[in-house]
């Protein structure tokens, strides 16, 4: 009796001490449920130290949201989805809730509150680690996930470090980093967005809080990944589908995709901080047309500026911008200028006169304006979180309308300041709910761009370009982004095709790098290496900085003036698959510029840090970055058979290879069964093409349909029907092509369509149900691929051995002719 007494005593002190240590703990957890309501699809829920909300969203997105406080009412700058109608069940038990839809299932724990998600096999997709769930250090709040045997985490936006990013830890705070180092962390941008593989699942979680976030995949510990706030609520969406690319889709669904950019924005962009005055601009622009150089772009950095006031011309270096850019679009060019968040305080300079009396300024709780020292000294800085401030904003970029403008490059919009330290307590309005600078910081590039794509949207009359440094989840709804001020060295460039495949798997399609390197100089090889991997970027941009030397193709000298002329021509050619591959995105957020974890997320060797670079461009071509230098590499090819770009060589999937590389040439493949449009060659988009569209068709194992899309390139008028859109199929076990009806109001600049049929043989083929018997063609992709390349020759004499067809293109029926 003595003995039992005892233990029940020591039991007691236990439970005591366990819960008075809770009590006093600086760790606050969410702690156990002492309520539930269902409501619909919504389940609410009191905790020990929270409320909570659990929704499903759709049958493979169910959110969760927690605070101290009771939840505020809803608001989000990144989701723009609203709640699906689905078919969910939802009971509880006394010791859980349990969710169920035809997609997943769910379970929340009671005691204490916690979250695992399963397949609806009972498979564990994801789950809340025992003993941690989600709990608050001050105002921080984190959510513990247990770590899976295996586990790998891809995404998280522009994240430097390797593609699997296990074991590594990240902070989310918008950051100035020039000439950041290719491994830093923060830099510009926040996308808390990323997925977990393991055990052939997938899943991806979306942290949608605008404070200051830390993800951790492993990092200093070998229990948990981990994510949180410095501040707000714990809100985040978790989504499940078999496929990354239907994460990804379903992402894109909640934050909103793309629409279609103008035609022009996808050609090759010459850039340099800085060209002026307008005689230099003119001089680069005849320059490129006088070597055959393709190109659809000029910017113009900083220096157009007088004195770098926002909406302001020089005018000793530019006295007439109307004149100029109209000269320059005669040319077949488009010009893009940089605008910088901070308006300087100066007596008598229009937008600052007219953004004091809109009253647009952030503020401090004083009442004051916010001022803070940047390129033109001393600025205030609009509130672009405030609708007033947003087409403030777009009333003044009318002047650059008028002035024949076509696209606004954002800048420093972090927001970068000298010193680098806003101060917290600047208020921002946040669409009237009222924020300080912690809750802001991220998303203000983003809604600066909101105000720009809006505001030009008015001002220009047509689809605008707008390209921005950083930005928060949803940016893709209204902007390009590029990697900001990289260095002009090999690890930067592959760290870069590293950020734009991640972001790409964050939901944004139109990204770039700075080609050749922004600070620094690049050698030749390393330049025409980049201009090479540049053309199969979706943003094709080359830039440098001041106190550089000139990065124009033709300053390194005339072989490397040829690579890049070939490469950019390649890209013109391919430009009605890349617009049609940008169509692809706006339709289903998949990006233009793949990570191989998309299509091969359980292919062990993608991971694999010697091939962790490879990608797709769109659906069809493999491309394998290597240094400017590398005259051999190790390649790995997934699984199915690949046809080298250049001569059609075949290549089995499965298989890691080493490889001839040089300077000349960029490996690329073709994937099997892979359906290509291109277009002859033009100096710019302003130029039409023949009329003759090829598609080149790969012989392969597997099905495939392709959309090919057109529409005018520059008005909003697809979104009333004003497009042609045709749907390309290819079965493989009949040896059938297919070229559907024609969809859209809008006829096809191409009359005819050139078909290639690439690796058939001779044996016989349908195309729409017509037998097809061929003669011999020859093409080549690139021809002549380069003087300087000693295989140059032959290749340009004989190509690729194909077989082709013409039909008609418009109109209803084919006319098929061989």
């Amino acid at each position: 009796m003595y003995i039992k007494f005892r233990w029940l005593l020591i039991l007691l002190l236990v439970v005591g001490y366990v819960g008075a240590f809770a009590q006093n703990s600086p760790v606050k957890s969410v702690g156990n449920v002492r309520n539930v309501t269902i409501n619909g699809q919504q389940i609410n829920i009191t905790t020990d130290n929270a409320f909570a909300e659990v929704t499903v969203y759709s049958p493979n997105i169910i959110r969760v949201r927690m605070d101290k406080q009771q939840l505020p009412a809803d608001f989000s700058y990144a989701v723009i989805a609203q709640p699906q109608k689905t078919k969910a069940t939802i009971s509880q038990t006394q010791s859980e809730v349990t969710i169920v839809t035809d997609s997943l299932k769910a379970t929340i724990t009671k005691s204490p509150f916690a979250v695992t998600f399963y397949t609806t096999d009972g498979k564990i997709i994801n789950q809340d680690e025992t003993g941690l769930t989600t709990s608050w250090v001050n105002e921080s709040v984190t959510t513990y996930k247990h770590m899976q045997d295996g586990e790998r985490f891809i995404g998280l936006g522009e994240k430097t470090g390797d593609l699997d990013r296990r074991g590594n830890g990240y902070t989310n705070w918008n950051t100035d980093a020039f000439g950041y180092q290719a491994n830093q962390d923060p830099i510009y941008a926040t996308i808390p967005f990323y997925m977990g593989i393991h055990h052939g699942l997938n899943y991806g979680i979306f942290l949608d809080n605008t404070y200051q976030s830390d993800f951790n995949f492993g990092a200093s510990n070998n229990r948990f990944s981990f994510f949180g706030a410095r501040g707000g609520e714990m809100n985040y969406y978790f989504i499940y589908h078999k496929q990354v690319a239907d994460i990804i889709s379903s992402y894109t669904q909640l934050t909103g995709r793309m629409k279609m950019p103008p035609l022009w924005s996808l050609g090759y962009q010459q850039n340099r901080y800085s060209y002026y005055p307008e005689t230099e601009v003119f001089r680069i622009a005849q320059t490129l047309r006088e070597k055959k150089i393709p190109a659809d772009g000029i910017t113009l950095d900083i220096h157009y500026m007088d004195h770098y006031k926002v909406f302001t011309w020089d005018k000793e270096r530019f006295p007439d911008p109307k004149k100029m850019t109209d000269k320059l679009k005669d040319m077949g060019f488009k010009t893009t200028v940089i605008v910088d968040p901070g308006v300087k305080v100066e007596k008598g300079y229009g937008t600052y006169e007219r953004g004091l009396a809109a009253n647009i300024f952030a503020k401090y709780p004083d009442s004051t304006n916010y001022t803070g020292e940047v390129w033109p000294g001393w600025c205030h800085f609009p509130d672009f979180t405030n609708p007033k401030a947003r087409l403030w904003w777009g009333s003044e970029l009318k002047k650059y309308g008028e002035d024949g403008i076509s696209g606004i490059w954002n800048d420093m919009n972090e927001i970068a300041t000298w010193g680098q330290k806003m101060p917290d307590n600047i208020i921002f309005d946040y669409d009237g709910r009222k924020a300080s600078n912690m809750q802001t910081h991220n998303v203000y590039a983003m809604q600066m761009t909101r105000a720009s794509y809006e505001g030009a949207k008015v001002a220009f009359n047509k689809r605008p370009f707008v390209l921005t440094r950083a930005g928060y989840a949803g940016l893709q709804r209204y902007t390009a982004i590029w990697t900001g001020d990289n260095r002009s060295e090999d690890s930067h460039m592959l760290a870069g095709v590293r950020l734009l495949n991640s972001m790409g798997l964050s939901g944004i399609p139109f990204t770039g790098m700075d080609i050749g390197g922004f600070t620094g100089g690049a050698t030749p090889a390393l330049f025409a290496r980049w201009i090479q991997i540049g053309a199969f970027n979706p943003y094709f941009r080359n830039h440098t900085a001041v106190n550089t030397k000139s990065a124009e193709p033709w300053t390194f000298g005339e072989e490397v003036m040829e690579i890049s002329r070939n490469y950019i021509s390649l890209r013109y050619k391919l430009m009605p698959y890349l617009y049609s591959t940008f169509y692809e995105a706006t339709q289903t957020g998949k990006p233009v510029m793949r990570s191989l974890a998309i299509d091969y997320t359980q292919d062990q060797n993608i991971y694999n840090t010697q091939f962790q670079n490879q990608y797709l461009f769109g659906s069809a071509f493999l491309v394998m970055p290597f240094e400017g230098g590398a005259q051999f590499g190790k390649v790995y090819f997934p699984a199915g058979k690949w046809y080298n770009l250049y001569d059609g060589a075949v290549q089995a999937g499965g298989e890691q290879k080493l490889i001839e590389v040089g300077m000349q040439k960029l490996p690329v493949y073709v994937k099997e069964s892979s359906i290509i449009p291109m277009q002859s060659l033009v100096q710019s988009t302003a130029e039409k093409p023949t009329d003759t569209l090829m598609v080149h068709i790969y012989q392969g194992a597997q099905n495939n349909n392709y959309t090919y899309y057109e529409d005018d390139g520059e008005s909003f008028n697809y979104e009333n029907g004003a497009y042609f859109k045709r749907l390309i199929s290819y079965d493989a076990a009949k040896r059938e092509i297919a070229f559907a009806k024609a969809d859209g109001a809008l006829k096809s600049k191409f009359n005819k369509i050139k078909v290639m049929m690439h690796g058939f043989g001779n044996g016989a083929f349908k195309m729409n149900g017509k037998s097809i018997n061929m003669n011999d063609d020859f093409v080549s992709f690139l021809n002549p691929l380069s003087k300087f390349d000693p295989q140059g020759s032959a290749n340009a004499t004989e190509g690729e051995k194909v077989k082709s067809i013409i039909i008609k293109n418009n109109g209803e029926a084919f006319s098929i002719s061989y």
